[in-house]
């Protein structure tokens, strides 16, 4: 049977089928809205943790790396302590090697004096001959006096020398093994 309504054929009814309709649909819809949004908050809340994992892994790699960084850091000040101590310990004994050349050095050089005079003197007995030889040998003696002196210098710096390529080289040691991997 058809009803009129305000001038619209109406199927008595048919307005409590679309009013249901309707409202299933909303509420199917509404359902489905809260299972989305169900699986959106589980899906926030994986990355989330994926996210948490991955900076507390982060965090731990940087941690390692401070450690291994300050105990390579500590080998480092060690080695080098260790280097400049012994370049500093040694220095004593190449002070007492120089010193032992520079006393040498003006042993020579008096001895050289005495027998300069002692030239002098055995020339005076025969001008010509004995002046010539005293000068070649005070010449001579010279020479020898500057040859030690010279000797005696780059004895202590090949010394110095040595242990400052000593002083480098555990530098040198120190520094690898600080940028070693």
């Amino acid at each position: 049977m058809v009803v009129l309504v305000e001038g619209v054929a109406v199927i008595p009814g048919l307005y409590t089928y679309v009013a249901t309709a309707l409202a299933a649909g909303a509420i199917a819809f509404a359902g489905g809205w809260k299972v989305q949004a169900w699986r959106y908050d589980a899906q926030i809340a994986g990355i989330h943790a994926k996210h948490a994992e991955a900076s507390l892994k982060r965090s731990e790699a940087a941690r390692a790396d401070e450690t291994k960084t300050a105990g390579k850091e500590s080998t480092h000040a060690t080695a080098t302590q260790e280097n400049s101590d012994a370049f500093t310990t040694s220095q004593p004994v190449r002070d007492a090697i120089a010193r032992a050349d520079l006393a040498r050095v003006e042993r020579l050089r008096l001895d050289a004096d005495r027998r300069a005079a002692t030239y002098r003197a055995q020339a005076q007995a025969d001008d010509a001959a004995r002046r010539d030889l005293a000068n070649r040998l005070e010449a001579f003696d010279r020479h020898i006096v500057e040859g030690a002196g010279v000797v005696a210098e780059h004895r202590e710096a090949l010394a110095r020398r040595d242990a400052e390529v000593v002083l480098l080289r555990g530098q040198i040691d120190a520094d690898r093994a600080l940028m070693a991997p």
